[in-house]
C-alpha cells in the first residue's frame, strides 16, 4: 500500500488522502444493515476532475480497487468498503456551476446537496423535483449513483428522468461525456442512462446537467385514515384509476404512526390501520382534494381531513418523512426494504407484510409511495440479540420474494449495493445477468470499480 500513497500524493495535495486508521473507519460504510464493510487502504477527498482522474489512473494501474462515495446516506451497502480499496470521497466537489433559467437546466458537482440545489433553483422559480426523505443530507451524485426517488415520484418521476447529461471519469482515467444540454436528444445509445443507478460500477460522475421544472404552487394537502390496510390501498386504485395526478400519495400503517408520534409528539391518529395523505400541486387543488377526498369515503375512509393550509400540509409531510428515522428508534436497529409493486397489488403487499410479521414476532412497519407502488416495509430489531437479528433477516429476505411473486422489483430506489446482490440475479435471470456483465467489462475491464456490489 506505501506505493498507492505515494504515487496518489504525486499530485494529490496532503489533505486529500487520508490514512489514519480511525478515519478510514469512519469513512467505510453506509447506513445500512447487514451489509460487511472491509478496511480502506486510504479515503482520497478530490475537489476537481483532475484529481478524480489522476486517482482512477493510479488505482487502474495497481489494480487497486475505488469505492466512490457521496453523504453515505444510502440504504444498500453500495458506498461500503471492500479491502484495500480507496474510498473514493465526492462531498468537496460541491460546487453549483450554472443555473440557466431560459434552458431550464442546472450543472453540478456530485457533491452538491439535494435541497441545497432545490433552494438555489427556486430562487429562479425553477424546481429540481427528486426529493429522497435524506434531501437535506443526501448528494446529488448519490442519488445518481443509486436512481433515487422520494415522495414526488408519483407525480414527478425519479432521478433518471431528470439527468440530461453527465462527465464521468472511467476506470482508466479518461474523461467521457455523456447526454446533452437540449431538452431534446436521441443521438447514440443513452449512455446517460445505463450510468443512472450503475453505483458507481462504470464510473465516477463528477457534473452533472440537470434538468428543471417551473417551480409548482404550493401543496395542499388532506390525510384519510382508514380501518384496514386494503380499504387504504384501494383508494390509492380508486384515486389513480380515476385520472387524477397527485403531486404525492403516501401511506404509513399504524405502526409507523405510533412511531412517528413518538418520537416527535405531532399527535397522528393511532387509533386507525393506515393514514393516506395525499397532496395537489395545482393553481386550484381544492376541486381535487375535494374528488379524492369523496374516493377515500367511497372506499371505507373513517374520517378525510382536509389541510387548511400550506402550512398544515407541510406539518403532514413532515410526519412522513419523519417515518424511518422514527421506526429505527422503535429498536435501535432496521432495516428498510425498499420493493416496488404494481399498484393494484399494493394491498397483497401490506398484507403479506403483517403476515410476515406476524410469523417472525418482530415489528415491522410499513410507510409507502403508495402512488406508485413503492413500499418500505422496516424491520425492526435489536441488533445484540443474536435470534432477533437472524429473523429479521430471513423477515426481510421473505418480503422481497414476496414483492418479486406480485409483479415487482427488488428496489424501486435504494439500490441493490450488497444488501440485495443475490435477489438482483433472481429478477434478472441468467440472460440479462450476462449482458450487464458484458457491459461491465466494457466500462471497467480491470473489474476495480465498486467491485462486490450489484452482481
Amino acid at each position: 500500500m506505501s506505493e498507492l500513497i505515494a504515487r496518489l500524493r504525486e499530485e494529490l495535495p496532503a489533505e486529500a488522502v487520508l490514512t489514519d486508521p480511525d478515519v478510514l473507519r469512519s469513512y467505510a460504510n453506509d447506513m445500512a444493515s447487514f451489509c460487511p464493510a472491509g478496511a480502506p487502504a486510504a479515503v482520497v477527498v478530490p475537489r476537481n476532475v483532475e484529481q478524480v482522474q489522476h486517482t482512477m489512473r493510479t488505482a487502474n494501474d495497481l489494480r487497486v480497487p475505488v469505492v466512490p462515495q457521496g453523504a453515505r446516506t444510502g440504504l444498500s451497502g453500495a458506498a461500503n468498503a471492500t479491502d484495500g480499496c480507496v474510498l473514493l470521497s465526492l462531498t468537496r466537489m460541491d460546487r453549483i456551476l450554472e443555473i440557466n433559467p431560459v434552458d431550464r437546466i442546472a450543472v453540478v458537482e456530485p457533491g452538491v446537496i439535494n435541497a441545497r440545489l432545490s433552494r438555489a433553483v427556486a430562487e429562479h422559480g425553477l424546481s429540481y423535483p427528486p426529493d429522497p426523505s435524506s434531501w437535506e443530507m443526501c448528494t446529488i451524485g448519490g442519488n445518481i449513483g443509486t436512481g433515487s426517488g422520494g415522495l414526488c415520484c408519483v407525480k414527478y418521476g425519479v432521478t433518471a428522468e431528470y439527468v440530461l447529461g453527465l462527465d464521468v471519469v472511467l476506470a482508466d482515467g479518461r474523461l467521457l461525456s455523456t447526454g446533452r444540454r437540449t431538452a431534446k436528444g436521441v443521438a447514440g445509445y443513452d449512455l446517460t442512462r445505463l450510468i443512472v443507478g450503475s453505483e458507481g460500477s462504470l464510473g465516477i460522475v463528477v457534473r452533472a446537467t440537470l434538468g428543471l421544472r417551473a417551480e409548482p404552487p404550493q401543496q395542499l394537502a388532506l390525510a384519510a385514515e382508514f380501518p384496514s390496510t386494503a380499504a387504504a390501498c384501494d383508494a390509492v386504485c380508486r384515486i389513480m384509476e380515476a385520472g387524477h395526478t397527485p403531486a404525492l400519495l403516501e401511506l404509513m400503517d399504524r405502526t409507523t404512526l405510533r412511531a412517528v408520534n413518538d418520537m416527535t409528539k405531532m399527535g397522528l391518529p393511532e387509533t386507525t390501520e393506515a393514514l393516506l395523505l395525499a397532496a395537489f400541486d395545482t393553481p386550484e387543488p381544492a376541486p381535487e382534494l375535494k374528488a379524492v377526498g369523496d374516493l377515500c369515503t367511497a372506499a371505507g375512509a373513517s374520517e378525510v381531513v382536509p389541510a387548511e393550509d400550506a402550512a398544515e400540509s407541510e406539518l403532514l409531510l413532515q410526519g412522513r418523512r419523519a417515518a424511518l428515522t422514527a421506526l429505527e428508534a422503535v429498536k435501535g436497529t432496521s432495516m428498510i426494504d425498499d420493493v416496488c409493486v404494481p399498484r393494484s397489488r399494493l394491498a397483497d403487499m401490506l398484507d403479506g407484510t403483517a403476515g410476515i410479521a406476524e410469523r417472525y414476532g418482530l415489528t415491522i412497519g410499513v410507510c409507502a409511495h403508495a402512488g406508485d407502488g413503492n413500499t418500505h416495509p422496516t424491520v425492526c430489531f435489536d441488533a445484540a440479540d443474536e435470534d432477533e437479528s437472524r429473523r429479521a433477516r430471513q423477515s426481510f429476505d421473505e418480503i422481497m420474494e414476496l414483492g418479486l411473486k406480485l409483479g415487482g422489483t427488488i428496489t424501486g430506489e435504494h439500490g441493490v449495493g450488497v444488501l440485495k446482490k443475490d435477489w438482483l440475479a433472481a429478477e434478472l435471470g441468467e440472460v440479462s445477468l450476462e449482458l450487464h456483465r458484458a457491459v461491465k467489462a466494457a466500462f471497467d475491464p480491470n473489474g476495480i470499480l465498486n467491485p462486490g456490489k450489484l452482481f
